[in-house]
C-alpha cells in the first residue's frame, strides 16, 4: 500500500510567522505527531538569514527598514536570500526512516534533483547545482536549505517566479553588478502557472518517495508549537542571535588585466579563517558553456584561500570549458589581488 503524506498550503504570511510554523512542523514530525508533509508558502517582503549568519554581514539593514523589508532568521542553514510574494516556497518534512541513514547533503541532493525535474516539466532545463541551488542556463532560479531535529529533517526551497531582482540585490550586501540570478518568468518568457508548479512538485516528490499526497490541515499540537515558536522568533533577540560586525567579513574587490580586457572579482572574505564565503566574477569573460562562470562561483563558496588554486584547477580539469582569452590562473590571481595576497612569480 502506498503511504499517504500530507499536503499543506499555508498561503502568504510574514517571515516570522512562516519561520515559526517551520519550527512547529519540524518538531511535530520529530515527535511523530504528523505524517510526511509537503508545505507550500509565500512571504511578505523579507530578507531571510541562514541560521548561523549575522545581519550586519549579510544585508543593508537601513535600506531594508526604509523600504519595508523585514529581516528574519531561518531555522535552516545556507545563505541569505531576499523573498517577496513573487516567490514560491516549498518545504518537505521527513522522518529519518523515510530516507534511511543518508547524510543530510545526500538527502538534500536527492530532493533537489526531484524538484529540478518538476521545474523542467514546465519546458526549461532546470538542474541541481551543488550545494544549494537549482539553475537554468547557469542562473539560479531557486535556493534550498535544510535542518534536522532529532529524527526529523526539513528540506526547504524558495523558487523565483517573477521577483523584483533589483530590490533584492539592493537589500543584500553584494556588489551592485552581481546579478547571477534569474526567474521562471525569464526562463519561460511568459508568466508561470504557479498552480502547475505546485502540482509538478507534488508529483515529483510522490514519485521519488513512492507516496501519495492528501490535502490536510494543521493539528492542534502544531498550533500550540507554532504559538510557542512565534513568541521566540518574532523578536529582536532571535534576529540578533548571531551578531558579528561587517568589518569581520569585508566585501573586497579587484580588477586584473587579461589578454583581451579585464577580469573583475568581488568577494565576501572571512579574514579570521582566510575563507572565501562568496565570490562574483565579471568583465571580459566569455566562458562556454555559459553556466560555467556561475558554476565556478558556486564551487568557490566557503573555500579556504589555501585551497583556492586546487579548487580552480580541479574545476577546469573536470569540465569541458572553453575560455577564449581567459585562463584558470586569471581567476586565482584576481581573487588574490582582492584579498591582498602576493601573486605567484
Amino acid at each position: 500500500m502506498v503511504d499517504a503524506w500530507r499536503l499543506l498550503d499555508t498561503g502568504l504570511a510574514s517571515a516570522a510567522r512562516n519561520i515559526a510554523l517551520s519550527r512547529a512542523l519540524l518538531e511535530a514530525r520529530d515527535a511523530d505527531e504528523i505524517p510526511g508533509t509537503l508545505r507550500f508558502l509565500r512571504f511578505a517582503p523579507a530578507v531571510l538569514l541562514g541560521a548561523g549568519q549575522s545581519a550586519a554581514q549579510e544585508l543593508d539593514a537601513v535600506w531594508c527598514a526604509e523600504h519595508g523589508i523585514a529581516v528574519q532568521r531561518r531555522i535552516t542553514g545556507g545563505k541569505t536570500v531576499y523573498v517577496d510574494e513573487r516567490h514560491l516556497g516549498w518545504e518537505l518534512y521527513l522522518h529519518r526512516r523515510e530516507v534511511g541513514d543518508s547524510a543530510m547533503q545526500a538527502i538534500a541532493g536527492r530532493v533537489t534533483h526531484a524538484a529540478a525535474a518538476a521545474l523542467s516539466a514546465l519546458g526549461v532545463d532546470a538542474r541541481y547545482r551543488f550545494r544549494d541551488e537549482i539553475e537554468i542556463d547557469g542562473r539560479a532560479v531557486a535556493v534550498t536549505a535544510y535542518a534536522a531535529d532529532g529524527s526529523a529533517v526539513l528540506l526547504q526551497c524558495v523558487v523565483s517566479i517573477d521577483p523584483d531582482a533589483e530590490r533584492g540585490l539592493r537589500a543584500l550586501r553584494v556588489p551592485e553588478w552581481a546579478g547571477r540570478t534569474s526567474s521562471l518568468k525569464d526562463a519561460l518568457e511568459r508568466q508561470p502557472d504557479v498552480e502547475l508548479i505546485k502540482r509538478n512538485l507534488a508529483e515529483a516528490f510522490e514519485s521519488e518517495f513512492d507516496v501519495e499526497f492528501r490535502e490536510g490541515d494543521l493539528t492542534l499540537s502544531e498550533h500550540a508549537r507554532y504559538e510557542n515558536a512565534l513568541r521566540e522568533i518574532d523578536t529582536r533577540g532571535w534576529i540578533d542571535l548571531v551578531s558579528r560586525p561587517a568589518a569581520d567579513m569585508p566585501l573586497l574587490q579587484a580588477v586584473r588585466a587579461v589578454r583581451r580586457g579585464t577580469l573583475r572579482a568581488a568577494l565576501k572574505y572571512e579574514a579570521s579563517t582566510r575563507t572565501i564565503r562568496q565570490v562574483w566574477f565579471s568583465g571580459d569573460v566569455a566562458l562556454e558553456p555559459r553556466r560555467s562562470l556561475a558554476d565556478l562561483e558556486a564551487a568557490l563558496r566557503d573555500v579556504p584561500m589555501s585551497r583556492l588554486v586546487r579548487q580552480v584547477e580541479s574545476f577546469f580539469a573536470t569540465r569541458p570549458i572553453r575560455g577564449g582569452s581567459i585562463e584558470p590562473d586569471d581567476f586565482v590571481a584576481v581573487v588574490r589581488l582582492a584579498v591582498g595576497e602576493p601573486l605567484a612569480a
